[in-house]
């Protein structure tokens, strides 16, 4: 039986144009290795584009502020018992604190358009996915893979170089980014997505898959892509039924310098 493939063709040709070469052979089984979804074309073949000169300053008037520079009111930790967040605030932002694990929101969301700005540290170290790794999980659930990531990572200038489905501007081991707009490490990015829950029939199976769309720095990157399931370091994509869910962010726990987030809202649609 042939595996559904885990990234979307369209937008990697779209990306990285039609020489572009795919590691992930559909007709061969999954040997239980990551490797096996990892696409390497280069990145310097996506389109660097101007980066817009600033982040929106505040949030519209019918958001849900879920971090204000002031305190994780909104947020709990997303280990067993879901305790009291404990990154790190200040100066108008929080720093992940990787022995406390991730977070996630103390709310439960279903479609919405997120506002979210990032920072990796200037002293950033490492290369490829240890450098400045964290991410967004846009409904972070019960199952196996706990839930759908878009990825933050160091990527100024392509010059970080990894595998293209686990770049920043991502939807991780899924499909490349349209084009890579990052600022350089030190400078804050942000991201604008819009999130579509997927929808599932009363016996568990898909009635609606999910769709993201989602700027960096003004920029597209992901045009209401299809999003195949939940994101899975190793093997396929796929769906298990959930209803609304928070949001995640991750501490990655490898030894990239802490990134930082600031400037979070949300509305709901």
């Amino acid at each position: 039986m042939k595996r559904a493939l885990i990234y979307s063709a369209a937008s990697m040709f779209l990306a990285l144009g039609a020489n572009a070469q795919m590691i992930v052979d559909p007709s061969k089984p999954l040997t239980n290795k990551p490797e096996e979804t990892e696409v390497y074309p280069p990145q310097a073949a996506l389109p660097k584009v101007v980066q817009s000169p600033k982040a929106f300053d505040t949030p519209p008037s019918d958001a849900v502020v879920l971090f204000d520079g002031k305190n994780l009111n909104e947020w709990v930790s997303s280990s067993r018992g879901k305790g009291e967040a404990k990154w790190t605030v200040a100066d108008g932002a929080f720093t992940v604190n990787k022995p406390s694990g991730d977070i996630e929101t103390k709310r439960n969301f279903t479609n919405y358009q997120l506002h979210i700005e990032y920072r990796i540290p200037a002293n950033i170290t490492g290369q490829g996915q240890s450098r400045g790794n964290s991410g967004v999980f846009l409904a972070a659930t019960n199952g196996k893979a706990g839930g759908y990531e878009i990825q933050v990572l160091d990527g100024y200038n392509n010059e970080n170089k990894t595998y293209v489905n686990g770049m920043v501007g991502s939807i991780y081991k899924e499909v490349v980014p349209l084009a890579n707009p990052a600022r350089k490490a030190g400078e804050w990015n942000a991201y604008d997505i819009v999130w579509t829950a997927p929808t599932f029939n009363t016996d568990g199976t898909v009635k609606t898959k999910a769709r993201v769309t989602a700027f960096l720095n003004g920029v597209l990157v992901q045009n209401n892509f299809e999003v195949e399931g939940e994101t899975n370091y190793i093997g396929k994509h796929e769906y298990v039924k959930h209803g609304p869910a928070p949001i995640k962010l991750q501490a990655h726990g490898d030894k990239s310098e802490p990134i930082s987030y600031r400037n979070i809202w949300l509305r709901e649609l």
